[in-house]
């Protein structure tokens, strides 16, 4: 997949993938690289800043498998952000299947 495609994209997955239930890092990597292929360093930078932009919060709970882990989960201002970025996603990705189908399509 392109890398654009990802980068545009990731940000999104990642607060869809926490509102859907509150996920430590390396859980999180798993979960994302299952639908998008990301290069390694590459998600905990946006924890971090999607953390600082007051999108997630951070809360540690112990594991049974060694130290505690540190779990993020979403904010009231990272849901409003998630579905902003939703409502983006899906014009962007209508007028682009749009462009595809009317001008790509009909000029094979």
């Amino acid at each position: 997949m392109n890398v654009q495609f990802k980068k545009g994209s990731l940000e999104m997955c990642v607060l869809i993938f926490i509102h859907a239930k509150d996920r430590y890092g390396y859980e999180l990597a798993q979960q994302v690289s299952e639908s998008i292929q990301i290069a390694d360093g590459t998600l905990y930078p946006l924890l971090r800043r999607l953390t600082k932009d007051g999108f997630l919060s951070t809360y540690f709970a112990a594991s049974s498998e060694g130290p505690q882990r540190k779990y993020y989960t979403i904010t009231s201002k990272g849901k409003e952000k998630m579905h902003e970025l939703i409502d983006e996603w899906e014009i962007f990705t209508k007028n682009v299947d749009k462009l595809i189908r009317e001008e790509y399509k009909n000029h094979e």
